[in-house]
Parts: structure tokens; sequence; C-alpha cells
């Protein structure tokens, strides 16, 4: 009996098949390639298995960037196809053999509750940002994940949101001690400008497909009265048709504090994750005015992904 070692060699043992069996033994063609299926049932899937979410955590074994590494495995364990990747960089050779031990025992760790595809990956250099910001692009990433805290050493200079800036992939920024337990609300600040070219809905409904969450898309805007105008109802018809699968509830506050607003919303409607999309231009020049994006990141008690 001849059988099919692999789905790579499945061409040639049909033809071995046509050349080898009579026509009396052809009527048995149908049940031998569902025996064939079978057989290679779990070849196929391996060999077309894809990576449909990848993630890239920075650790340096602070316990903010350890809890950000947390809730990226919690965030994806169990799904199949999805990645996560622990990252780091170091500045002298000598701490070469220390932290790949530190990433090992971290990557072992994580592996003992949870049930994923986990890597570390380290590399000597002396500007965190433009490392990570190569590895990111060399590793075609889905997301990247950080920690902030004023006193860790990833966010000094801001790095969360240099890595915004960069425009590589989106960064979903977690605050300290926060500890992922599940996505069912997600909140889209947007300002209704633009929607088309301002919204990246590719990488966007990635992250949405991973949890399918009640959506809630609002506008903090002290210009609003009764009625919305018709531009922005226009706007309003586009998000809809884009996030049509997720039927997302849409409101329209009247008020100036664009922060405390979104705090409160946050508060009442139980929201697990904040998506914003900052402009590109210009954005870590505004930085210091203290726009909306940075207080996003470094005071909302949730989540926050920033995408552009």
């Amino acid at each position: 009996m001849v059988e099919a070692n692999n789905c790579g060699g499945l061409t040639g043992f049909v033809s071995w098949i046509f050349r080898n069996l009579s026509t009396t033994v052809l009527i048995k063609i149908r049940p031998l390639s569902e025996l064939i299926q079978k057989k290679c049932r779990r070849q196929w899937q391996s060999l077309f298995q894809i990576h449909f979410m990848k993630i890239i955590v920075p650790v340096d074994f602070t316990e903010v960037s350890v809890n950000a590494a947390s809730f990226a495995v919690n965030m994806v364990s169990g799904i199949s196809g999805a990645a996560v990747i622990l990252y780091h960089v170091y500045e002298n050779e000598s701490e070469a053999s220390l932290v790949t031990k530190s990433l090992q025992w971290l990557n072992d760790t994580f592996l003992l509750k949870h049930n994923l595809q986990l890597e570390t990956r380290a590399e000597k250099g002396n500007d965190f940002i433009a490392c990570l910001g190569r590895f990111a692009r060399f590793e075609d990433a889905d997301l990247v994940v950080m920690a902030v805290n004023k006193h860790a050493k990833l966010i000094v200079g801001n790095y969360s949101l240099q890595m915004v800036e960069q425009n590589i992939c989106p960064v979903l920024v977690v605050p300290p001690d926060f500890e992922f337990t599940e996505v069912k609300n997600v909140a889209v600040a947007c300002d209704f400008k633009d929607v088309l070219h301002t919204v990246p809905i590719v990488p966007v409904k990635k992250l949405l497909d991973l949890f399918k969450p009640n959506l809630h898309i609002v506008n903090v805007n002290s210009e609003i009265y009764i009625s919305i105008s018709e531009d922005y109802m226009a706007q309003k018809a586009m998000l809809e048709d884009l996030f049509a699968e997720y039927r997302p509830q849409f409101h329209f506050i009247n008020t100036f504090d664009f922060h405390e607003t979104l705090r409160l919303f946050v508060a009442d409607k139980n929201i697990d994750l904040i998506l914003t999309f900052p402009r590109k231009h210009g954005f870590i020049n505004n930085l210091i005015k203290g726009n909306n994006t940075r207080k996003l990141v470094f005071e909302t008690e949730v989540p926050v992904l920033a995408a552009h």
C-alpha cells in the first residue's frame, strides 16, 4: 500500500494511481481521495497557516514592561496564528548573555500558562527607537505593545509616542498594573474629519476581529449644539459603512474638556480599550502643547491604541 507521506508529494501519488490502477478500480478513487484528504488535513493546515497578528513587545525587565508583555500574551493566548515577540535592546556586549537568559526565562514562564507562539529577540544598539522601528519593519509587525510609566526606562523621552510618530504599525500603550481580562467595549475617539483617509481601517479591523467588541465611536466637540452638521452626517455615514459588521454606536458630546469627558465616558460605558488616530504631520512637535493623544497615553486608565 502506498501512502502520501507529505502533501507536497500528493500530485505524484495521484499520478501513480492513474498509472497503476485498472479501470475497474477507478470507481474507488473518491473514497481514496477522502482518505488522502483525512491523512493530509493537518499537513495542509500547517502548510497554509499564517501569522495574521504579529506583536512586538519591548521589555527592559522592569515591572511595567513585564506587565505589558503579560497583557499582550494574555490578549492573544489560544488564538491560532498570533505570535508575540519579546524584544530587548542592550548597549554593551557584556550584557548579551544575561539578556538572552532573562528573555528565555520570561518566555518559558509565559508558556507555562499560555498557548501561543512566543519568541525572543535581542540586539545591541544605542538608539532604542531606531532599533525598534527597524525591527518592526523587518518583521512586518501588526502591533507594538509598550508600557507607559514616567520613571520606566522604555518611556524616557516619550518612547511610546515616538513609536506612534514612526507610523510603522499601530502602538498599544498599556497603563501600569493594568491586567488583561476581556475586551468587550471599545471606544474610538474620532474628530470626524476626512475619515476615509485618517482612519487606518485594515490594522484597526485586524485588532477588532480578535475581540468582536461593542464599538462606540465618540466625538467630543464644543461646537456641536442641538444637531450635528451635514458634513458630520456624511462622515458618520462613512464610518457606519467602514465598521458595519460591528454595528457601531455613535456619541456626540458637546463639551470643552476632551480628556475629562472621555474619562467619564470610559467609566460610564465600561470601556476596555480606546482607539485614537493622531494626525501624521507635526505630531511630536504638538506633544509639548499637551494634545489629546499625549494625555490619553499618559493619563487614561485603560489601554490606548494609537494608529495612523
